[in-house]
């Protein structure tokens, strides 16, 4: 009796001492839907949208971010034209040729090129941002729960921490970051970029853009994907339409 007793006490005691850190670590907040052009079965890409958020990428993401599995030439599908995207390309700077000391040259990019890294390996990287690695923003849209959704919600979640809050030396709070401790420094001021369209560049509208274009880098075939998932259902609803008509037409032969 005395052992189930004191068990009893442990236990309890366990939890106690349990409740008051997982209360202290916080619970995750739930990441915001958005309304984007691209859900729902017949949704597509807005052209402009994902050309803003190119621009976002261009002149504050990939200061710390590689898109290392897209292509320059790719961006024709975001609406620009060749020749834009042969200058787009010539902005940034990609690995060329070993010359004759065995050092590796750099050149204008061509739209053949991937989007380069702006380190020169992983280390490099981390002593850049305090040990902390930026990861590639290639697939980022699919490889997190929400997509889009979390992007851009950590992109605007980044605010002063709550009294009591025990925030770590070098970190920054985010409401949406599970644990609300993130190493990224808040990447968007307000007029940050000036938008060749004339768009209002606020906060919402950079994180709202650059989390669309994200969603396209990581799946750019999803508006060829819809349409013939479009197709294959019609095909479908005919065939079986076609399937009905004759077997009526040969059971009533039969009877």
């Amino acid at each position: 009796m005395k052992t189930i007793k004191m068990r009893a006490i442990l236990t309890a005691l366990a939890l106690g001492l349990a409740a008051p850190a997982a209360m202290a670590a916080g619970a995750e907040v739930a990441i915001p839907a958005q309304k984007w052009s691209f859900n729902g079965p017949f949704g597509t890409f807005d052209r402009a949208e994902l050309q803003r958020g190119y621009q976002v990428y261009k002149e504050v993401c990939a200061a710390c971010h590689a898109m290392k599995y897209v292509a320059f030439r790719n961006l024709t599908d975001v609406g620009f034209s060749a020749a834009e995207v042969k200058a787009l390309a010539a902005t940034f700077e990609v690995n060329g040729d070993l010359n004759d000391a065995g050092e590796v040259t750099k050149r204008p990019g061509l739209p053949q090129d991937k989007f380069p890294s702006p380190f020169p390996n992983e280390k490099a990287a981390r002593a850049s941002n305090g040990g902390a690695y930026p990861l590639d923003l290639s697939l980022i849209a699919k490889a997190r729960a929400a997509g889009p959704d979390y992007i851009r919600a950590l992109l605007v979640g980044y605010k002063d921490a709550p009294a009591g809050f025990a925030l770590g030396e070098g970190l920054n709070y985010n409401e949406y970051f599970p644990g609300h401790q993130i190493a990224m420094p808040k990447p968007l001021n307000e007029d940050q970029v000036t938008y060749a369209d004339g768009t209002k560049a606020s906060v919402e509208q950079m994180a709202h853009d650059v989390s669309a274009f994200l969603m396209w880098a990581a799946e750019p075939k999803l508006e060829d994907r819809k349409r013939m998932g479009f197709k294959v259902m019609i095909f479908l609803i005919v065939l079986t339409g076609l399937f009905f008509m004759a077997k009526k037409r040969i059971w009533a032969k039969l009877h």
